[in-house]
């Protein structure tokens, strides 16, 4: 990549970025509640704003990265800020539920180039060690943004209502939008240019520790946004929590995951990275145990929710900060295409089971448990066979 900008401007554009693709999700989540009032929405429908976001962002995602591999980063993200800036001014003006829901997909199709391809700006401009301590850092800031989203978008719908957080997207889309236009380079494109068809997906599968590494995050990742979309009508609805409160215990979750991607980026390279994975592989068993408790007991405490699925969010710190980078790296000429799997599948997934986690609601928070749990788990074995696939560690150690 030409370095045109000084990277301390390059950064602060990413950063940008991050914090809009951090707060996208779940920016607008306290609203729920008055939306459900506004336009007569069942649990179902109301989820059904998040999961049109996700279905958006996956239907995106395949094509982001195929164009970002052959046409480069900048002009996919510049395209991809401008589609989210039209939906924002569709969900601001917004006059009925389809319209609403019509805003939010073209949000999730828009957000997919800037929150996908900022990392692999990073991936092409550094080498693999640094890549793990900014990945860190700027993971720190996603969830930092993800974690405060809630609570400022719960004082937000307190004083301007539904329409106010809309407003700050926008705002956050079109200033995006300008430091992306002046402050990202443009990107030495390939002379072997890589096909647009989705067999170009196909080698991706084909190798194993690739494999290993995108089905675990892509199975870490549902069972905080499932709780995500459904704690603002069990919170608020059904356990009592106000809405000047409900954002912080949602925010803590993220805020304790960003702090600890920000602590651990600036050490990473200090410690045994192996044995730092086995301690996530304990702390998400750990996760699985206090999550399984609270679902049989069927806990009708905020609190203890929130504190049960708080391990979680600390034990992805260290798979987001070493792993992560080390699966876009494993094929380098298809970064673009990996990260585009990771994100789609994950969206898939949580659309998916949003929507049953919806269906099923029943007031309280059992059945919205047993799917936490139920990925808790499957991530957790996951991420021990990533462990034991030798090849795989070796590549990281080398690199």
């Amino acid at each position: 990549m030409k370095q045109t900008f000084p990277k301390a401007l390059l950064l602060a554009a990413i950063i940008l970025m991050d914090l809009l693709a951090g707060m996208e999700f779940d920016l607008f989540v306290p609203s729920f509640p008055e939306l459900q009032g506004l336009f007569g929405l069942s649990p179902f429908w109301a989820e059904a704003l998040l999961s049109i976001n996700f279905i958006g962002y996956f239907l995106s995602l395949f094509f982001v990265g195929s164009l970002a591999d052959r046409y480069g980063r900048k002009p996919i993200i510049l395209m991809g800020i401008v589609i989210f800036i039209i939906g924002s001014v569709l969900c601001l003006g917004a006059t009925s539920y389809h319209f609403l829901l019509v805003g939010r997909f073209l949000q999730g199709i828009g957000i997919a180039a800037p929150a996908t391809l900022s990392f692999l700006i990073i991936a092409d401009t550094y080498s693999l060690k640094q890549q793990q301590s900014l990945f860190g850092i700027l993971n720190g800031l996603f969830n930092a943004a993800a974690g405060a989203a809630p609570v400022i978008g719960s004082y937000i719908t307190l004083y301007f209502h539904w329409q106010g957080n809309f407003m700050t997207l926008l705002l956050l889309g079109l200033l995006s939008c300008v430091t992306t236009l002046f402050f990202i380079p443009t990107q030495q494109l390939p002379e072997c240019k890589e096909t647009l068809s989705l067999r170009g997906y196909i080698p991706l599968f084909q190798s194993k520790p690739l494999f290993l590494l995108m089905t675990f995050f892509v199975l870490n990742f549902v069972p905080y946004w499932v709780f995500v979309g459904m704690s603002p009508i069990l919170y608020m609805e059904d356990l009592g929590v106000s809405l000047a409160h409900f954002g912080y215990y949602q925010g803590v979750l993220a805020l304790s995951h960003a702090l600890g991607c920000l602590l651990f980026g600036m050490i990473v390279s200090r410690y045994d990275q192996e044995k730092m994975i086995v301690i996530s592989v304990y702390i998400f068993a750990f996760t699985f145990v206090s999550m399984g408790v609270i679902t049989v007991c069927d806990s009708a405490s905020p609190l203890l929710i929130t504190l049960a699925l708080l391990p979680l969010t600390i034990g992805q710190v260290v798979p987001a900060t070493i792993l992560y980078p080390l699966c876009l790296n494993i094929i380098p000429e298809a970064k673009g295409r990996v990260s585009a799997i990771l994100q789609g599948g994950r969206l898939l997934l949580s659309a998916f089971f949003l929507q049953v986690a919806g269906y099923f609601y029943q007031g309280s928070f059992q059945n919205i448990g047993i799917i936490l749990c139920s990925f808790i788990l499957m991530s957790t074995i996951a991420l021990f066979f990533v462990l034991k696939n030798h090849a795989l560690m070796e590549f990281g150690q080398e690199s």
